[in-house]
């Protein structure tokens, strides 16, 4: 069962008198309960692709459906809310607020998400048990993202967008991450999407799309994907 799908899907800005095909007329089926990466250079289009999937933004043209919805006809109000309630976001910047604690800051989401999961549990997988009544300042990059990261699952999304997830993390905490969202695609059947240009996590996908110029080179399916502990980091 496919959970969303964009047909002729397109995203242009415009600087002055210039023009900037951040995506052209893509077509591409995400089924529900995959692990899904997406791979491309630097100003491929991955970045726009899932700014319109979590309705950050709005496509130039054509359709983005989500649980049978068309989210580029909602208002405002009802953007907000599919935000709020169906995705989760992981972003290269931790938008951590330096006020609240470790664990203050991840059941932020507890007000929003009516099926939140249990906080602590959540931080103790992901390696910071031990932080919780820490602040931001006082956790190194890695520490700060594996928040981040915490956070968007606690939120218990239909969908978990992620850019470059891991980008921060060494080796050993990158996999003990990796893992965490594989078991939310296989135990859970969420649908999470990573972008990155990490060549080995694509080895654990089911499905890997290719992004070039802002057209879907791409898409496969891996019948048979490779487990975090397979791959060699």
């Amino acid at each position: 069962m496919n959970i969303a799908e964009l047909k002729d899907v397109s995203r242009i800005y415009v600087t002055g008198d210039r023009e900037l095909k951040a995506l052209d007329g893509v077509n591409l089926e995400l089924e529900e309960g995959k692990f899904i990466v997406v791979l491309g250079q630097s100003g491929a289009g991955k970045s726009t692709l899932l700014n319109l999937l979590g309705g950050l933004d709005s496509p130039t043209s054509g359709t983005i459906t989500v649980s049978g919805r068309d989210i580029s006809e909602l208002s405002r109000d009802e953007l907000a809310e599919y935000r709020a309630k169906e995705v989760g976001f992981v972003f290269q910047f931790y938008n951590l607020i330096p006020t609240l604690t470790v664990l203050e800051n991840v059941a932020l989401v507890g007000e929003i998400s009516p099926n939140a999961l249990d906080f602590k549990k959540i931080l103790e997988e992901v390696g910071l048990g031990d932080h919780l009544d820490n602040f931001p300042s006082e956790l190194s990059g890695g520490e700060q993202q594996r928040v981040s990261i915490a956070r968007a699952i606690a939120k218990n999304p239909k969908i978990l967008l992620c850019d470059e997830p891991t980008g921060a993390l060494d080796s050993e905490t990158g996999v003990k991450v990796l893992k965490l969202l594989l078991s939310m695609a296989r135990n859970y059947g969420k649908t999470i999407v990573i972008v990155t240009h990490n060549q080995n996590i694509a080895k654990m996908a089911d499905v890997v799309i290719r992004v070039k110029n802002g057209k879907i080179k791409s898409c496969e399916t891996q019948e048979y994907p490779l487990s975090a502990d397979e791959v060699e980091w």
